[in-house]
């Protein structure tokens, strides 16, 4: 769960997105649990997508969209459907079957991201088609809201900075839990990564495979090694790029955040010194104090912003935050801050930036019967509000009010200590699943040592949200099965910045070729280069 809760952000971990900008018939053998005594899945397993021209959005012309439907509730198939959003292009020559991405988050949608962004993906049609969704609870399948919830959700944690009445937040907390759960409906209690990883087996047959090929990026990993644990003899060539971490609770996943955020703005600031027109000056360790000095003082005293709100330095953070996360965008965002700096113009921070909590709030459309919601319908809280009901779905812990205010002191000093920058705006990640039922525990206890075909893991050295201990520890967990690549570069995610991690994962999926383990890919930017 690297991504930190932030209804202001509009780019958000769709990693591949927000870094570059995201037919053979099968068996239809039903799995082992129908064929074991358990619940009957033929029906979804026998389906074929039928694929058509997209629709509605502003789309590459060959770009066809389709659907798959799956069970709410796996254990209860006859308890109700849901309909998933797929989109792909086609191969351009023979294909072996098809190659599934997800973007990451969680709560991108997928087909959104597949038609923005999938020009990076042109050479894998030389082989598979390649497909996008959007899973259960996100984009058009089913999505979930948190209605008028969405702005108390940021009031409680986003608008009071010293959490001086911190039992009042997290009864706020626990109110608009409640008021989620009565505007997603059914699907709130059935969405996480242990469903999506049993949809991408549906969808996997669905398309005829008998074997999943898959690339996943950022939150990605984390579905892809679940699917493996899971259906371990379904697993064909697997790439994950920006590895998550299965075990670590959500306060050490925000510390761990925090962390790989200050490295990288301070990376960013020792780049953006080496230019005359940097706005923090020419000297990197006094534009580090510089940064502090900035955010504290537009808490103090915000400026007033072009959406009709103040900007504060909390929405300085979460700017740098989504600037940070390729360093394509490192020009930008120094022009940006400039802008702040010189004039005291916020348009530029806003391009990284939505315009904070004032939008309007949908009620679910059509996607609350189970069919695919119309793109006009879908919330505009979904973002938000998938990532928060899928990183508490995956987390088991769930710690009464008075453990929580007893951590929030030590945590504090902890997270201040890790970034004076970004500590504050991560630390309330520890409360985001508060009010909420307790979520799995699978992925923690059982998604290791599996027993698949090799898969490449792919981590990046300078990655600020799934930092790359996290590939590591994740290749361990996994077992012998995982192959790392180790990028030695800055950004999220490798795939989109790194040729050399592009030809890699490229050559893996499309021949079988896998690198080494430990190998590496080393840096290939330069300031010229960026921009």
């Amino acid at each position: 769960m690297p991504a930190k809760l932030s209804i202001r952000s509009s780019v958000r971990r769709r990693a591949a997105t927000g870094a570059l900008g995201l037919a053979l018939l099968g068996t239809g053998v039903a799995p082992a649990a129908a064929r074991d005594g358990g619940p009957d899945l033929s029906r979804f397993y026998d389906q074929r997508v039928r694929w058509s021209a997209c629709r509605g959005l502003e789309v590459p012309k060959d770009l066809q969209c389709g659907k798959v439907t799956v069970p709410l509730d796996y254990a209860r198939p006859g308890a109700g459907t849901l309909d998933l959003a797929l989109a792909r292009y086609r191969a351009t020559g023979p294909a072996r079957g098809s190659v599934l991405l997800n973007f990451g988050g969680p709560g991108g949608s997928g087909v959104s991201a597949l038609a923005s962004a999938g020009q990076a993906f042109m050479p894998l049609t030389n082989g598979y088609d390649v497909v996008g969704f959007d899973p259960r609870g996100v984009g058009r399948s089913s999505p979930v809201t948190c209605g008028p919830a969405t702005e108390k959700i940021v009031e409680a944690i986003g608008g009071d900075r010293d959490m001086a009445d911190a039992r009042a937040v997290l009864a706020r907390l626990r109110d608009a839990a409640a008021e989620c759960a009565r505007h997603s409906g059914p699907v709130l209690s059935h969405i996480g990564t242990v469903d999506s990883a049993h949809d991408m087996d549906v969808i996997r047959a669905a398309l005829g495979d008998d074997r999943l090929t898959y690339l996943g990026f950022s939150y990605g990993t984390r579905l892809g090694a679940v699917y493996a644990a899971r259906f371990p003899d379904k697993v064909g060539r697997m790439a994950l790029d920006g590895v998550d971490t299965l075990t670590e609770p959500p306060a050490e996943q925000g510390l761990a955040g925090a962390r790989g955020q200050q490295t990288a703005l301070e990376h960013f600031l020792d780049w953006c010194v080496e230019d005359i027109g940097c706005p923090f000056g020419r000297d990197a360790r006094d534009a580090r104090r510089q940064v502090v000095r900035l955010v504290r003082s537009l808490d103090a005293d915000p400026v007033p912003s072009s959406l009709g709100r103040e900007f504060t330095g909390q929405d300085l953070v979460g700017a740098m935050v989504q600037g940070l996360y390729s360093r394509e965008l490192w020009p930008s965002m120094q022009r940006a801050i400039g802008q702040l700096t010189d004039d005291g113009d916020t348009r530029g921070l806003e391009n990284f930036v939505s315009g904070g909590v004032g939008f309007p709030v949908r009620a679910a459309g059509s996607g609350r019967d189970g069919g695919l919601t119309d793109e006009e319908d879908v919330p505009r809280d979904n973002l938000p509000s998938a990532l928060m009901a899928v990183n508490c779905a995956d987390d088991p812990d769930r710690p009464g009010a008075e453990r929580v205010l007893r951590s929030l002191g030590p945590l504090r000093e902890r997270y201040e200590a890790a970034s004076p920058v970004f500590g504050r705006y991560r630390l309330t990640q520890v409360l985001m699943c508060y009010g909420r039922p307790a979520g799995t525990d699978y992925i923690r206890e059982r998604v290791k040592d599996v027993d698949t075909a090799k898969m490449l893991l792919v981590g990046t050295r300078g990655d600020p949200a799934t930092p790359y201990r996290w590939t590591v520890e994740t290749a361990e967990r996994l077992g012998s099965p995982a192959v790392v690549l180790d990028n030695r570069s800055e950004g999220h995610t490798g795939y989109a910045s790194s040729r050399c991690v592009h030809r890699k994962v490229d050559d893996y999926l499309l021949y079988g070729t896998l690198p080494p383990d430990g190998s590496s890919c080393g840096p290939e930017d330069a300031r010229e280069g960026t921009g």
